[in-house]
């Protein structure tokens, strides 16, 4: 790990070591993967401030999330299927979150179950919820995730049907994977992976096998999956869960500024700028384009936060100093996993922490807290 410099270190080795279909079920966006590429190019187009001549010594990358103090403002998103990366991935992913000091987000559609991610944890860890049109296991995700003890619940907006993505397709994907020819060797030129997953149990939605009533095998559970994302969830929705949930809500998907206030009328914590990683509308506008936008909207009412094309610990700084308060990495984190399981999400993290330290103090900053629009170069 000590020669991986870069996120894209970490992608290249997470290619060689996890299967085709997993590998492109993180890496792989909708239609054309249009948004997904902006989401990373925009970043790009963004040119900081240097400063010389400024005091470097003694600064902080510390701050809070929700009111959570963070040893920097970066948090792990909530992404399906993180258990196919690497064996048991979101129990490895979110013990080296909880080791560094940030939150850990679990995703409903996870492989490892709230249960599994609380059993390796000490400290609270945030869970994402899709909304199902089968409420009573919405509201039986809701109290697992109070029973667990998780200390913010991230309700997701922007997929109430779901966006085509055409590598999925293509490539058959399922969890377990199907036993076809193509499957079978794609498994087999990955002999590491196979044993790590001949060693869990872990290799099925955690989150819905036995806790869903209409899903006893997993042909029911391809059905269900397919069915139950509800489209006719609206913002009356949004009363019900926070009210059930009582505690710290924070709002995912938010890429429009009419949506923005309508998001701080909820009472919600936080909304999280994002455009699903470009994995649901393609051809909607990369995340940090929206987010300057919608922090204005907002006007200070409430926490935004930023999702989307963050590859390094400049993009964190650059979002920072659009008006986020907190950022989240979903892809990063899961090539460092594939790459190399609790070590390689860790490693993830020491790049994005480096990069956005020494950025920061070339920048002429010292403390995370007071980055805003002026380091930027006028024009970005």
């Amino acid at each position: 790990m000590s020669q991986i410099l870069t996120i894209d270190d970490l992608k290249a080795r997470a290619k060689r070591r996890v299967p085709k279909m997993f590998f492109d079920y993180a890496d792989s966006g909708a239609y054309t993967e249009g948004t997904y590429q902006a989401n990373e190019e925009d970043f790009r187009k963004i040119k900081l401030r240097q400063r010389v001549l400024v005091d470097m010594t003694n600064r902080s990358l510390e701050t809070t999330m929700i009111g959570e103090k963070v040893s920097m403002p970066v948090a792990l998103a909530p992404t399906g299927l993180t258990g196919m990366q690497h064996a048991n991935g979101e129990m490895l992913a979110a013990q080296a979150a909880e080791e560094f000091g940030i939150p850990f987000t679990l995703s409903t559609m996870s492989i490892c179950s709230i249960e599994d991610v609380a059993s390796v944890t000490t400290k609270p860890f945030w869970f994402q919820l899709y909304v199902m049109q089968d409420r009573d296991f919405v509201l039986n995700l809701i109290d697992r995730a109070k029973a667990a003890k998780c200390s913010a619940l991230v309700l997701t907006l922007d997929l109430q049907i779901l966006g085509q993505r055409h590598k999925d397709i293509r490539n058959g994907l399922s969890a377990p994977p199907k036993f076809t020819p193509k499957h079978v060797w794609q498994m087999a030129t990955r002999p590491m992976w196979c044993m790590r997953m001949l060693g869990t149990k872990r290799r099925t939605f955690g989150n819905i096998v036995g806790h869903s009533k209409s899903v006893t095998d997993l042909s029911s559970l391809s059905v269900w999956t397919s069915e139950q994302f509800d489209p006719q969830l609206s913002w009356a929705d949004v009363a019900w869960i926070k009210e059930r949930w009582g505690g710290k809500l924070i709002l995912k998907g938010i890429l429009d500024e009419e949506d923005a206030r309508m998001a701080v009328s909820t009472g919600a914590d936080a909304i999280i700028v994002s455009n699903h990683g470009g994995r649901q509308l393609d051809g909607a506008p990369s995340s940090i384009s929206m987010l300057p936008r919608i922090v204005d909207a907002v006007g200070g009412h409430v926490e935004v936060h930023l999702d989307g094309g963050i590859r390094s610990g400049q993009d964190v700084l650059k979002a920072l100093c659009y008006g986020a308060k907190g950022t989240y990495i979903g892809r990063p984190f899961l090539y460092g996993l594939g790459a190399g399981g609790k070590s390689g999400v860790t490693r993830a993290l020491d790049i994005i922490r480096k990069e956005l330290d020494i950025t920061m103090a070339l920048c002429g900053e010292r403390d995370v807290r007071n980055l805003s629009r002026r380091n930027l170069h006028q024009g970005s």
